[in-house]
């Protein structure tokens, strides 16, 4: 199979449905920043060193692959079979991203001031992708809005956010780099 298709070059994509849509149409902006995601979280992989956290981050990875699947079949004009196949149990991944969460904050002290994306390479590179998670979050509020793609795709993309958050916490304390407090201006 070749990498290039050329089916692309008058502007259209197809979804897994086989519907095919301008590639400026609201799903493939969320395919794209779940894309760019999974791009942010591998590069916050190659700075990090915690074997825990890798695997953490190299199956939520596999799980933002799935996801994109779940985009890429709209609900409404989808056969069943294609649903099924592409169906995302984002509820059930949010549940193993709390476990993960509460497991890092237990070791982390309390927050009492906003932090600015700091703490390191590693702990930065995480609060960058936690950004992108952000924007991949609301592109795809676009399209739970529209009654496209489950809700739950929404509750995973939040709850891996708030993951990447303390992740990066995490990372700062375990490598010694100090978090960076937000300071008020005084003007």
């Amino acid at each position: 199979m070749k990498i290039y298709t050329r089916s692309g070059d008058t502007g259209q994509a197809s979804l897994y449905n086989g519907e095919r849509l301008y590639k400026d149409d609201a799903v493939f902006q969320a395919l794209g920043d779940v894309d760019e995601l999974n791009s942010a979280l591998g590069i916050a992989m190659s700075l990090l060193s915690n074997k825990t956290l890798l695997e953490q981050l190299e199956c939520i990875q596999s799980r933002l692959i799935d996801l994109g699947s779940a985009v890429a079949t709209p609900l409404p004009t989808s056969p069943e079979a294609k649903l099924q196949r592409t169906h995302f149990p984002g509820a059930a991944h949010a549940q193993q991203l709390e476990a993960w969460i509460d497991a890092m904050d237990e070791q982390l002290p309390p927050l009492k001031n906003f932090i600015l994306p700091s703490g390191g390479r590693g702990s930065s590179a995480l609060h960058h992708a936690r950004s992108v998670c952000r924007r991949a979050e609301r592109s795809v509020v676009v399209l739970s809005r529209r009654q496209t793609i489950s809700l739950e795709v929404n509750t995973y993309l939040n709850r891996l956010s708030d993951f990447l958050f303390t992740a990066a916490r995490h990372t700062a304390m375990s490598d010694g780099v100090p978090e960076v407090v937000y300071k008020k201006s005084a003007a």
